[in-house]
């Protein structure tokens, strides 16, 4: 990385960890820097990565962004993204996160893979997903964004490890071979009412081609899916806001719930 763009990537992470440290959203780095490129956001992204490696977090997964066309064309894109999942991001299911380890967090139903074998791109298919993936789970992703009011670009978002927080896995793992995964239904309840429903086809019309467009986009970064990892493939519905006291539960046809609480 030359010297200019290293520290402009350390400047732009800094930024955006400095939101933990005033507990406050900060400015989108796509105002602070006009010219802020998707390259470079996630050079940021692994920089900051890089920061919770050195710390002693331990990489467990990726997840994926943005495959509904809804949010693609609200950020005016054409793909999903994506972010790293670490250890320090995982809470056991009907877990209860207290409020300070979030800012700004959403609430999300999807679709977990769990790896066997390792998938490296270019040119991983949706036949190799098939033959990479161990099982499937239920799962909850808390999106969280540290850019004020949410107020993001594509640039903006993948800078900040696509707006990863944390997330829940479900306890009854299948077989991907034993269901139909685009046809899957899912429906979210807060606080004990239904707030929507989706179907596994809300992910790019299959879950399993988001997991092949996720490997080859890491190829590019010399990044591969690794066995044992976790693929959060992508929401199959709108996000919900959360707040503290509110409960969250998900259930899914054939799959079983997951659920997680926030607290004070």
């Amino acid at each position: 990385m030359e010297t200019k763009h290293a520290s402009k990537v350390e400047r732009h992470a800094k930024h955006l960890l400095s939101a933990w440290t005033n507990r406050e959203g900060v400015q989108p780095l796509s105002a602070l820097d006009p010219e802020f490129s998707i390259d470079e956001a996630y050079d940021v992204q692994l920089y900051t990565i890089q920061g919770y490696l050195d710390n002693g977090q331990k990489i467990t997964g990726k997840k994926i962004g943005l495959t509904s066309k809804a949010m693609q064309d609200m950020l005016g894109v054409g793909e999903p993204d994506y972010g790293h999942l670490t250890d320090d991001m995982e809470v056991e299911n009907g877990g209860e996160i207290p409020f300070q380890r979030v800012l700004q967090p959403k609430v999300e139903g999807e679709l977990a893979f769990i790896l066997k074998n390792d998938l490296a791109g270019p040119n991983v298919t949706p036949l190799d997903v098939l033959l990479a993936t161990d099982v499937i789970v239920p799962a909850i992703e808390i999106v969280d964004s540290r850019i004020k009011d949410w107020k993001i670009t594509l640039a903006d978002t993948v800078a900040d490890n696509a707006s990863s927080g944390l997330y829940v896995l479900g306890g009854n793992p299948k077989k991907i071979t034993d269901i139909d995964i685009k046809q899957i239904g899912m429906a979210l309840y807060k606080n004990g009412e239904l707030q929507n429903t989706g179907v596994g086809a809300a992910a790019l019309g299959d879950p399993v081609k988001c997991v092949a467009w996720l490997a080859n986009k890491l190829a590019k970064y010399n990044i591969a899916l690794k066995a044992g990892e976790v693929v959060l493939s992508g929401a199959l519905s709108a996000a919900v806001v959360a707040k503290p006291g509110d409960h969250f539960r998900v259930k899914f046809a054939e799959l079983g719930e997951v659920s997680v609480s926030f607290t004070e």
